[in-house]
């Protein structure tokens, strides 16, 4: 695939309601300007898990007329089997998918096909609104730095995909996120993010229950660190719990065996050792009499490599699958759910 084939992609056309989106129509200026799309998703039999991402990136500084950069990556994980990955050049076809268009229908399928440029790792899939998105949130730190994102859960898909061994049926449910900023890798630090669906219910309707939650640490200016535990109810954001209202604790590391570098290339760049991958994760959201707990245990997990463009030092994340406990009270109604859950740990890959 053409690295520039989606250079003005997203502005898109305009309607009453203002660019078609996701994102805005305003081309990438600098070097460190990002945006991207994230597809994060769980069968609803908990054997698999998928992991996507599109990311367009600030313009070459040498090239004349400035090009924006386009990589997509896609991840598959079967479970009791290690993460399979293809490069940083998927093709995801003319248009990736994403439920921050407009417009764009709850309950009416729309395509979204990514496929490694070898063939597979390879997902069909027919992706369904089912819910709301949460509000849009933004972090700050080391001067005009900026990070802003924003969660849908209860996407609904359905199609094929294949690991190597052939293409199989699958039926999923997650998460899709849009992401845009300014920022170097170094000093945006480390992040947590993850997401959790009830895994059961009516495959047409919204999950019962869902949670998605977020921690951002900058290298510097650790004041400005972010936080947020958001719970979805029937499609509708139920709660959202700030910073100050949610602690993170970790427990043990996740086996080293268990944990694959990605994408393939990335064992030839010679890159450092990251630090271990938590093995349990416990978050604990409260506010007055609402609260929610999320208890996670890590199976395996696949080491995305990004290159930096301001050191020689690359970074990290850390995409895991495992189980979780999500249990709470909220408004006096009391749920608790074993399901599975997707969680990232990023961060600087010096052991550090």
């Amino acid at each position: 695939m053409n690295s520039f084939a989606f250079e003005g992609a997203l502005a898109g056309p305009r309607n009453g309601l203002g660019p078609a989106g996701p994102f805005p129509a305003a081309a990438l200026t600098d070097t460190f300007d990002r945006r991207w799309l994230h597809y994060a998703f769980l069968s609803r039999d908990g054997r698999h898990a998928m992991v996507a991402n599109a990311a367009w990136l600030g313009p070459v500084d040498d090239e004349e007329p400035p090009k924006e950069r386009f990589t997509t990556i896609l991840l598959l994980h079967e479970r009791g089997q290690p993460w399979s990955a293809s490069q940083f050049n998927a093709d995801i076809g003319n248009e990736p998918w994403s439920a921050f268009r407009l417009p764009h229908p709850h309950f009416q399928p729309y395509k979204l096909g990514i496929a490694a440029s070898a063939g597979t790792p390879r997902v069909d899939l027919d992706l369904v609104r089912t819910s709301r998105p949460c509000s849009s949130q933004c972090a700050f730190f080391h001067g005009g730095q900026h990070l802003r994102w924003q969660s849908e859960t209860g996407v609904r898909g359905s199609g094929r995909w294949d690991l190597g061994n052939g293409p199989e049926p699958v039926d999923l449910i997650g998460y899709h996120e849009r992401v845009r900023g300014r920022w170097r890798w170094p000093d945006l630090g480390e992040w947590v993010f993850g997401f959790a669906n009830d895994l059961g219910g009516d495959p047409g309707r919204p999950p019962a229950w869902a949670g998605v939650f977020t921690f951002i640490r900058p290298a510097t200016d650790t004041e400005h660190a972010t936080a947020s535990f958001m719970l979805w109810k029937d499609g509708r954001m139920r709660r959202h719990f700030p910073r100050r209202n949610v602690s993170f604790a970790v427990r043990g590391e996740l086996d080293r065996d268990k944990v694959t570098m990605t994408p393939p290339l990335a064992r030839l760049l010679g890159v450092p050792p990251m630090a271990p991958v938590p093995k349990r994760l416990a978050i604990v959201a409260r506010q007055g009499d609402d609260v929610v707990m999320l208890d996670f245990d890590a199976e395996a997990a696949a080491r995305v490599v990004i290159p930096s463009e301001n050191s020689i030092r690359p970074f990290s994340v850390n995409e895991v699958v495992g189980d979780c406990l999500l249990a709470g009270r909220i408004g006096g109604e009391q749920f608790a759910i074993e399901t599975r859950g997707i969680v990232e740990f990023a961060g600087g890959a010096g052991g550090d």
